[in-house]
């Protein structure tokens, strides 16, 4: 499959609502939300919109050669003085495009972008039995910094995460 990675365009709201959508509603589930439902369409719009004046975040994008975009990627500096220096990932690809490099390729666009906000640590969550998204951040160079008990809600529960992250060199 041939892709581009680039940063995302308030064009691309209603394209990576429905993305969300879909990832979202697989079993194995996705952290979106504790109502566990994306923002509207407008609200990612007006969100991207935004981020072109925020130097701190950035939304990069996977985008088929059809226009389609199969993946997504947010990275935001942490906003306490004393942990600037680090900043959370989060990532989602679509179903038919995962293990085709496409999280490898967004993941190294936070890298590079990390670089140049003098960022020295990537931090992300996983909930524990999300195998395949484990294995992409651990060949990625992500190591397991912690196991946090109860710590999202997800439906009616509380679930586990792994914190995991990536120091940049």
């Amino acid at each position: 499959m041939d892709f581009v990675i680039r940063r995302s365009d308030p064009a691309d709201a209603e394209q990576l609502t429905r993305l969300a959508d879909s990832v979202s509603a697989e079993p194995e589930g996705w952290l979106i939300s504790i109502a566990g439902e994306w923002r509207s369409a407008g609200d990612e719009r007006r969100f991207l919109k935004a981020l072109r004046r925020y130097p701190h975040a950035a939304v990069f994008v996977a985008e088929r050669e059809d226009g389609t975009l199969v993946g997504r990627l947010s990275v935001g500096r942490d906003p306490h003085p004393a942990s600037a220096h680090v900043a959370d990932v989060g990532l989602m690809v679509a179903l038919d495009a995962r293990r085709q490099g496409v999280g490898r390729a967004l993941l190294q666009a936070a890298v590079e972008w990390a670089r140049e906000a003098d960022i020295r640590k990537l931090e992300l969550h996983v909930f524990p039995w999300n195998e395949a998204a484990i294995a992409l951040y651990e060949a990625f160079g992500f190591e397991r910094e912690g196991f946090r008990k109860g710590h999202y809600r997800r439906g009616g529960e509380f679930v586990d995460a792994i914190l995991m992250a990536y120091a940049i060199e």
